[in-house]
């Protein structure tokens, strides 16, 4: 897939907002490991081929098991996932379809179960930034690291 254009070189000044952002998310105090699983699983429903390929691949280098990271797209019926993990995944699932149904009421109540009201806010902050890097990289066919490699 051709890219359509560089999102960093078309819109530098906002692009720096939206890497300080970024910044923030990773230093919010949530785990990384659950960071990891976040990005993974937004990715994967918005299809963003790039952003699965990185973020399986840094949360690899971070330590995290082959076997999870296959498991993060059929997570409901996997025993490998934490409970807190399980709250996040479901939280990140409707957070990133908002629009098909908004957030439950049950679904809320059954996260802070698990968050706290400011890791809520922060495991909200981290879905919205993942779905900001999906929508660039989808929309203008993020130059993929596996055709960066081929062009090498």
């Amino acid at each position: 897939m051709e890219q359509r254009l560089d999102f960093f070189a078309a819109a530098p000044e906002l692009m720096k907002s939206v890497i300080a952002l970024n910044q923030a998310v990773e230093k919010c105090g949530l785990e990384r490991s659950l960071l990891h699983l976040i990005k993974l699983r937004a990715s994967q429903i918005n299809g963003c081929s790039f952003c699965v390929d990185m973020h399986s691949r840094e949360a690899r280098q971070d330590g995290e098991s082959e076997q999870r990271l296959y498991l993060v797209a059929a997570w409901k019926e996997s025993p490998l996932f934490t409970a807190r993990e399980r709250a996040a995944l479901a939280w990140v699932e409707t957070v990133t379809q908002v629009a098909d149904a908004g957030v439950p009421d049950d679904l809320y109540a059954a996260t802070l179960e698990h968050f706290s009201e400011q890791e809520l806010v922060k495991l909200t902050v981290a879905t919205g930034m993942i779905n900001t890097w999906n929508r660039l990289c989808v929309s203008f066919h993020a130059l993929h690291p596996v055709e960066v490699a081929k062009a090498a």
